[in-house]
């Protein structure tokens, strides 16, 4: 079982080294290269973050490295592609992932942390773990700024959102 947290945590941990201290990535304007969404409305930050995040958990899922890569700003691709598939890369061979997750989703300034629950299964074990995915606007598109391992607590049905 200490294997397993161990490989869970490294999978986390690749995208953590990553150059994803870019949260907002409004720096980056202009790299993104995907084409400018239409002007956004105060409330679509919340949907457009749980969409990209959902993309992502389902393109880890099905192992899709393009599709995974297609929700990261651009300043993260280089380095998500050279640890995407590596031994602890969200996109590794020996590892699945069964169930994932939405927990959460809430402004943090300009970008949205989105909480996720994440089952990684390896050899046979399952291992939850939670991941924290800061989303920002770049260059007119919402994209994946930052992975992290943790999350937020779920706010209570009715009640203003509070970070933890």
């Amino acid at each position: 079982m200490v294997g397993v947290r161990r490989r869970v945590v490294g999978v986390v941990a690749v995208l953590a080294t990553v150059p994803l201290g870019l949260a907002g990535c409004g720096a980056f304007d202009g790299l993104a290269g995907q084409g400018a969404e239409p002007t956004p409305t105060p409330d679509e930050g919340p949907q457009r973050a749980r969409e990209r995040v959902q993309a992502y958990l389902d393109a880890m899922k099905a192992k899709s490295v393009a599709d995974g890569r297609e929700q990261l700003c651009e300043p993260l691709r280089e380095s998500f592609d050279q640890a995407a598939t590596g031994p602890n890369g969200d996109f590794a061979e020996h590892f699945s992932v069964p169930a994932a997750t939405i927990t959460d989703v809430r402004a943090n300034g300009a970008d949205q942390d989105v909480s996720t629950s994440i089952t990684v299964k390896v050899g046979g074990k399952s291992t939850p773990t939670k991941v924290l995915f800061t989303v920002a606007r770049a260059d007119g598109q919402w994209c994946i700024a930052k992975e992290t391992i943790g999350g937020h607590t779920p706010a209570p049905s009715g009640s203003p959102t509070e970070p933890t």
